[in-house]
């Protein structure tokens, strides 16, 4: 099994997940309206880290409850952990391997809160410090980098904020979202063709914001692990707070910008950033005003909400970061220095 291959089953681990874990994972939303839950302290590493920044735009839109992002330091090297009362947390690992993961999720059990892992590994060390436990079912990942179990934690994460919330109507359209992969993977060609532009490309910046401002993280995490690119990711606000000078003629800048609240800012970036900088742009949106602006566009499929496009979106990412690698030679496999599982104290 490839990274390519894995890439491409994600629209049946996804369709899995909602079609196993449902009802556990309405039962479990349930127990969290029974307690007096006031705010999700979250804590994650690497590409999980990228899925607890949906998780804060998700669950503070739909559930109104604040994210606060664990520091694991504080609980391993420190010994120092902050009070946790009334917290919800949520420990995010694919392996449920990392020592400092689990620290946090022991410290918030013994602090009397409620506590749940969202893992690939349900026997894992993770699993079992916790009071309950979603099984992404991800299956084996061979590939040193995640891409079906990142897009089953976001997928996960999403089926608990829609439990809790009670919107049926958000539930049928994650109900969609393997669809919208399958719509997407059909790109495979043309995402292909656009990475031979590329080859020599060793640094650029990657923008999203809102829900895709993990998009930009987890993207740029692809394109510096796998294709030693060095890629900063910016929200498009933040980016005008200084970043947007370094960015002169021809400087590459990857962008996520679909239809929804951050649409408008976003498209006004990319035009200043084509009209004023001549930058070189990729950009990832179902709007053909935002792709007719990029010398590389990747068009989505319309109708995708901009909640779940998170979801959907990291998938042409995936793909680039992936034909990149091998345009450049490079092993998609087993990136230099790196491992499926680290453990971080």
């Amino acid at each position: 099994m490839s990274l390519h291959s894995e890439i491409f089953q994600q629209p049946e681990v996804l369709a899995g997940l909602l079609d196993s874990q449902g009802k556990l994972i309405d039962s479990l939303a349930r127990a969290i309206q029974q307690r007096n839950v006031r705010y999700v302290f979250l804590v994650a590493r690497g590409t999980s880290d990228n899925a607890a920044r949906y998780a804060n735009y998700l669950m503070g839109a739909f559930n109104r409850l604040p994210i606060a992002l664990a520091t694991p330091s504080l609980f391993t090297l420190y010994q120092k952990p902050p009070r946790l009362q009334d917290a919800l947390v949520i420990g995010v690992s694919q392996s449920g391997k990392s020592p400092d993961i689990v620290s946090v999720l022991e410290e918030g059990k013994r602090q009397g809160c409620l506590t749940l892992s969202i893992t690939n590994a349900p026997e894992s060390p993770l699993a079992k410090a916790a009071d309950f436990v979603i099984d992404i079912q991800a299956g084996v990942e061979g590939a040193v980098a995640a891409t079906k179990s990142y897009t089953a934690e976001l997928m996960a994460l999403a089926m608990l904020s829609v439990a809790m919330e009670g919107n049926q109507q958000h539930k049928k359209e994650l109900e969609a979202v393997p669809e919208w992969i399958s719509k997407v993977l059909q790109l495979d060609d043309h995402i292909a063709s656009l990475a031979n532009r590329y080859l020599f490309m060793n640094h650029c910046i990657v923008l999203g914001r809102g829900y895709n401002y993990s998009t930009a993280f987890e993207w740029s995490l692809k394109m510096k692990e796998l294709a030693y690119v060095v890629a900063e990711p910016y929200s498009s606000a933040d980016f005008r707070h200084g970043p947007i000078a370094v960015v002169d003629r021809a400087f590459p800048v990857m962008a996520v910008a679909s239809q929804g609240e951050t649409y408008p800012d976003m498209l006004e970036l990319l035009q200043r950033l084509k009209k004023e900088k001549k930058a070189e742009l990729l950009v990832i949106s179902d709007q053909p005003e935002a792709v007719n602006l990029a010398q590389s566009p990747i068009l989505m499929p319309k109708g995708i909400p901009e909640w779940v496009s998170p979801i959907v979106n990291i998938v042409p990412a995936q793909l680039f970061s992936y034909h990149l690698t091998r345009t450049k030679g490079y092993d998609t496999e087993s990136p230099r220095g790196l491992t499926k599982v680290t453990e971080t104290q």
